[in-house]
């Protein structure tokens, strides 16, 4: 079968999960219209969402989670070693998700009082990034599937891969949405990169800032604006915590 009248040499893709809800690669394996064709210029050796297949022979591994405990080091270089181009989806691979606000509290506590003696291996979440080399990182909670499927064909066809530099707001003006900021809420679609489609603010609830920072972002000009809006300074710097995509940004 060919994608697009082009009919080019097979690849092989494994797509493997670390610490996280597998929300991705649920959302690579929605059996939506473009699905038979898009699989039709791979062949998927380890995905075990979807196939009880084992492969180790793959050239593209796609990558969803966090690290978060020994073992998962070892496996995800194991991955690294075998894969000729290694791919981040998902805000929790990519800048280490939700799970990544355990970092900033003191755990010890609260497994002893959930798993009393029981031994539970966990550690500091980190990204996958800080573990192994990452040649493309595709953000978002989930990932959108159309774009992970733009970038993967990209990917086998040797094409230019863009990822949008502009913030989200410009999504949602061509959408002609009312600004949720106006309605109230905390939005971080001025300072966060687009590619969603504004999902989260077309059904009027504030950018988390799933995709991380959108270029030259001014976070003080936006700060500022919330502030005026009347939410504190402590709210604000609990949303852009929330996915860990602007660590480097706030304390």
């Amino acid at each position: 079968m060919k994608y697009l009248g082009i009919d080019p040499q097979k690849v092989r893709v494994g797509v493997f999960d670390f610490t996280g809800c597998e929300g991705c690669e649920l959302q690579l394996a929605n059996k939506e219209d473009s699905l038979l064709d898009f699989l039709s210029l791979l062949e998927v050796v380890n995905f075990r969402e979807v196939s009880s297949d084992r492969g180790d022979d793959y050239d593209v591994a796609l990558i969803e989670g966090n690290i978060s405990r020994a073992d998962e080091i070892d496996r995800l270089k194991d991955i690294r070693a075998k894969a000729k181009v290694l791919v981040a989806i998902g805000s929790c691979a990519c800048f280490g998700g939700v799970n990544q606000q355990k970092n900033r509290f003191e755990l010890d506590d609260v497994v002893k009082e959930v798993y009393g003696d029981h031994k539970v291996e966990t550690d500091k979440v980190k990204r996958i990034a800080d573990v192994v080399k990452v040649d493309l990182e595709i953000p978002g909670c989930p990932v959108s599937k159309e774009e992970v499927e733009r970038i993967v064909v990209n990917v086998v066809l040797g094409a230019e891969i863009k990822i949008p530099k502009y913030p989200v707001c410009v999504e949602c003006k061509q959408k002609v949405n009312t600004c949720v900021v106006d309605l109230g809420q905390i939005c971080l679609g001025p300072v966060t990169r687009a590619g969603c489609d504004a999902v989260c603010p077309s059904g009027k609830v504030g950018c988390l800032g799933c995709r991380g920072p959108a270029e030259d972002a001014n976070f003080e000009s936006l700060k500022q604006i919330l502030m005026d809006k009347g939410h504190s300074d402590s709210a604000i710097v609990e949303r852009l915590r929330f996915y860990g995509a602007f660590n480097g940004t706030v304390g």
